[in-house]
């Protein structure tokens, strides 16, 4: 509710003879009912249109609109309505509301007309900053928020050039507690897709992400009984994979999060970038039941923070680039407690597992190594270093990769901060690649085990599986066989 419209002036303007009660009129007084479901077409919204006025009117209605909820109170856009918007919404403040998007809310792809901050910086799609107990939901289950990316990312290689990352967010949450985001397609975001940082009670579900040049994941049910918004990669993907020209719909990233208490689960991803990005002073975090495809369910990159207690479990992997990244990109950081388990990872195009510095570029060159280079190890030029952070406690158990096209992986510690603890457990690679079938490197790890049916062995794993123990008890029963035989001839 504005500040200047006290609550008894709201109850005045609620009960004066021949006023319409109507939310556009209530809103217009600055003033909503307890409890009102506010349909945004009836507060004055204009569906279909995508004229850039309109998408101006409807960006101001819409930031009124949500300054103007009280507790208890639905904002809907209603379903089988699409709605053009401008960016840089922003709502504070908010606590006990839903947020019902059953039908679609699409923003402007007028880039020079997006608002932007004093120094240039464009703006947030849509922004809630300090909220408490929000709904974010779809009742009608065909809820979508669609950036319009493809403005955005621009000719493939060309369009990062010119804008690098000053490109909106979709969905940002910042310092939110208690939240819930359910039943909604994103689509095409123009950077990275949902961020919720320093947030406390966040659940995800039953949602999907798509960033793709090229043609659209078809909608429908991923699992028996789960919403339509879910969107299945099982029934789109075929053997469709990350092109070189889709992957440069850079730092399209899927659900990026930081803080605690974090679940995510029965979400479909597929993006040109991190599909699940665990950030910096995180913990206490599951993610379950994820079909990912994109650049890796990933916990970085990570600075001189602490990460603990993460965990992803029952997860599928089809035709992505990488698959399990964990990635550092300084000096003193932890990433420690943390669990992969029963992750599938198919076709993978580049390292299906990765643990050490953070393989990325922060400039218009490529292949420059912050702290590792994308260029690496295939240009001599290129160089990889790992920085002093430490991985610690990190179990992988019943991972199997299946084709991929190259190595493994990759292992690389820092020499004075080796990593702790690290057990493979069950990870097997199916069909390896002809002449890559070793992981490329396994250093800086001061105690790594493989066990159970793991294989290949790093070449730095204490191995233990159960090849190694059965091989270790034939070569026990043949030396006490040899022993016995030179004893009866003496």
């Amino acid at each position: 509710m504005p500040a200047n419209a006290s609550d008894r002036g709201c109850e005045a303007e609620h009960l004066r003879p021949g006023t319409r009660r109507t939310p556009a009129a209530l809103l217009h007084a600055g003033c909503l009912l307890a409890s009102t479901v506010v349909d945004f077409e009836a507060a004055g919204g204009v569906p279909f249109d995508n004229s850039l006025s309109v998408a101006w009117r409807n960006g101001g209605l819409l930031n009124r609109t949500l300054a103007a909820l009280r507790p208890g109170d639905t904002l809907r856009f209603p379903r089988n309505k699409t709605f053009h918007t401008m960016g840089g919404i922003v709502a504070k403040g908010l606590a006990d509301v839903t947020i019902d998007f059953s039908g679609r809310l699409v923003f402007s792809s007028d880039i020079d007309s997006w608002p932007k901050r004093s120094d240039g910086r464009v703006l947030e799609a849509l922004t809630f900053d300090n909220v408490e107990r929000v709904t974010f939901t779809s009742t009608s289950g065909e809820g979508l928020l669609d950036g319009q990316g493809p403005a955005w990312w621009g000719l493939p290689g060309i369009g990062y050039l010119q804008r690098q990352e000053n490109r909106p967010r979709l969905f940002v949450v910042g310092k939110g507690r208690d939240i819930l985001v359910e039943n909604i397609t994103f689509r095409d975001p123009a950077y990275w897709t949902f961020w919720a940082h320093g947030v406390d009670g966040l659940v995800v579900r039953y949602s999907s992400i798509s960033a793709r040049r090229g043609r659209r994941g078809r909608r429908g049910l991923a699992h028996p009984g789960r919403p339509r918004a879910a969107a299945s990669l099982d029934a789109s993907v075929g053997d469709d994979a990350h092109s070189l020209t889709e992957l440069t719909a850079f730092n399209t990233d899927g659900f990026d999060v930081s803080g605690r208490n974090v679940h995510i689960h029965d979400c479909d991803v597929w993006t040109q970038d991190d599909t699940i990005a665990v950030k910096d002073d995180s913990q206490d975090m599951l993610f379950e039941r994820i079909t990912a495809s994109g650049v890796g369910l990933t916990i970085g990159s990570i600075g001189a923070s602490l990460v603990r207690n993460i965990t992803f479990r029952d997860c599928r992997m089809p035709n992505t680039v990488k698959g399990i990244y964990m990635k550092f990109r300084g000096d003193g950081g932890t990433i420690q407690d943390v669990t992969y388990e029963n992750i599938a990872i198919d076709a993978p195009s580049w390292w299906p597992i990765w643990i050490g510095p953070a393989q990325q570029s922060d400039s218009n060159d490529l292949c420059a190594a912050h702290p590792c280079s994308l260029c690496w190890p295939d240009a001599p030029f290129a160089t990889c270093k790992a920085g002093a952070s430490t991985f610690r406690n990190v179990l992988l158990r019943n991972v199997t990769i299946n084709g991929p096209r190259g190595s493994p992986g990759v292992l690389l510690g820092h020499a004075t901060a080796r990593m702790e603890n690290v057990t493979f457990e069950d990870v097997v690679v199916n069909n390896p690649a002809l002449l890559d079938t070793d992981y490329h490197t396994c250093e800086g790890v001061g105690s790594g085990v493989a066990t159970g049916t793991t294989r290949p062995v790093p070449a730095c794993f204490e191995d233990q599986t159960t090849r190694s123990q059965k091989a270790g008890a034939d070569a026990t029963r043949r030396s006490r066989l040899r022993r016995m035989f030179i004893g009866q001839t003496l």
